[in-house]
């Protein structure tokens, strides 16, 4: 049975990828590789601890004598890579570490990746002929975009954060490495996630637990910044099926077609709570605009046409029923203590 390393599986969307993945693909078996910065942890993977067909090892990207032992000892013959810094206030605040795991991180998996699976440019090992190694990156690596117009995969890159700037990077690496050594490539952007399982520092879970908690909602600037949102596991779907069925050297983007403002999110948010766990006043009370963050982009959004038209990816969820889903899992949460 051959294994497939996820590192970062202990994130917010690697979290919610590998029991999807686990469950859709019986015949692999799954090597998690994870760091665990503040960001990853491990309940949110509690239901495939027992699975015989997962492991868990806790270690760093930028090793590569980790790296170089697990391809070995685990036969790995294929790569789903999630791990990243990628909250874009700490990057500004310190970009170091997003160089380091971002770039150089990036850097040291694909080129073991690639020395395990081939002999030299072009000469694929016999029993690595179909791996495969995808990574996963970001729409803001395209920039900013104006009052219209789409992301496509041919979108110039313009990223405008040291967190985008790093991704964009990350993703430049893979794309050599296959134009180069001919290594089976598959890259994926995405636009903004949300859903169970997000840490708290990112603007859904923040509005939520802050709204709970009878403290300030921020809101950067005017609120008019706007994003498309994705619900996490449409995400993990076309990530299985890019795995699975993506063109080698090919770039997929990813979106949820549900652009919105922050102030439309946070509006949408409180009338939910307002409705479902109402208190004496409105949760909008507690909006407060804060100082814009640096180099805040004005707007993201993404064509999906590619992966809907190549490989029969569709979102099942829209914003109204996602929000709900992702607001029942985060009260869930509060009532049990975490």
């Amino acid at each position: 049975m051959n294994s497939i390393l996820i590192t970062g599986g202990a994130g917010f969307i690697g979290s919610n990828f590998i029991p999807f993945f686990l469950d859709k693909n019986t015949d692999l078996k799954v090597v998690n590789l994870d760091l665990l910065t503040y960001a990853g942890d491990l309940k949110n993977l509690s239901e495939c601890s027992t699975s015989n067909r997962y492991t868990f090892i806790h270690g760093d990207i930028t090793d590569r004598a980790l790296l170089e032992d697990i391809f070995r000892k685990h036969n790995i013959a294929g790569v789903i890579h999630f791990a990243a810094e990628s909250h874009v206030d700490n990057s500004i605040n310190n970009p170091d570490v997003f160089i380091k795991t971002n770039i150089n991180g990036s850097f040291t998996l694909l080129d073991v990746a690639y020395k395990s699976w081939m002999d030299g440019p072009g000469m694929k090992k016999e029993n690595f002929k179909y791996a495969r190694f995808h990574h996963v990156s970001t729409d803001e690596v395209y920039g900013s975009l104006g009052e219209s117009g789409l992301f496509l995969e041919t979108t110039p890159y313009a990223p405008n954060s040291p967190y985008s700037a790093a991704k964009a990077s990350s993703d430049m690496l893979v794309r050599s490495y296959h134009e180069t050594y001919g290594m089976n490539t598959v890259i994926t952007n995405c636009s903004n996630n949300y859903g169970p399982k997000q840490h708290k520092e990112k603007l859904i879970p923040k509005i939520i637990y802050n709204a709970i908690n009878g403290e300030k909602i921020p809101i950067y600037g005017d609120g008019k910044n706007i994003r498309d949102w994705l619900y996490v596991l449409d995400h993990c779907k076309g990530i299985e099926l890019a795995f699975h069925n993506g063109l080698s050297g090919n770039v997929y983007n990813i979106g949820g077609k549900n652009e919105r403002t922050n102030l439309e999110i946070v509006y949408t948010i409180c009338d939910i709570l307002d409705k479902e766990y109402p208190k004496p006043n409105s949760y909008k009370d507690l909006i407060t605009f804060v100082e814009d963050r640096a180099g805040h982009d004005k707007r993201y959004a993404i064509d999906a046409t590619k992966i809907e038209e190549n490989l029969s990816w569709k979102a099942d969820e829209n914003f109204d029923t996602g929000i709900k889903k992702t607001i029942k899992w985060y009260m869930n949460q509060i009532k049990d203590g975490t």
